[in-house]
């Protein structure tokens, strides 16, 4: 019985820069204002140089090693769960941060670095 599914280098690239721009759109498409739409820029930049420095098929620099990716990944969402209430957002920006923290973190669940990081030496 498989427990957790696995996420394909390729795929979790995609879904990286897919998160890259949900962060970058949000403050247009959400009303964010203040510091949640500084906020939701931030993290598109972070997560778009964390993305491009990842050594995977998805990385164009290459010397992040894919299980420091990870560890941000499993540091930053708890951060966004609980950064509503550590910065007093409203409500919008509160159910998309924590959005975005549970997303980051299922995201890093089905996610196996170390069998990534083989395929990833083996491929490029």
């Amino acid at each position: 019985m498989k427990l957790k599914p696995k996420l394909k280098p390729t795929q979790h690239a995609v879904l990286d820069y897919l998160t890259v721009l949900v962060f970058a759109l949000a403050p247009t498409l959400l009303p964010l204002s203040g510091i949640a739409t500084l906020l939701s820029y931030a993290l598109a930049i972070v997560h778009l140089l964390v993305t491009i420095c990842t050594d995977f098929p998805g990385g164009r620099l290459r010397w992040l090693p894919l299980s420091w990716h990870g560890m941000i990944e499993l540091m930053v969402s708890p951060v966004l769960m609980v950064a509503p209430w550590l910065l007093g957002l409203d409500r919008t920006a509160s159910v998309f941060f924590v959005a975005a923290g549970i997303a980051i973190f299922l995201v890093w669940w089905v996610t196996d670095y170390a069998k990534t990081a083989s395929f990833c030496r083996t491929r490029l």
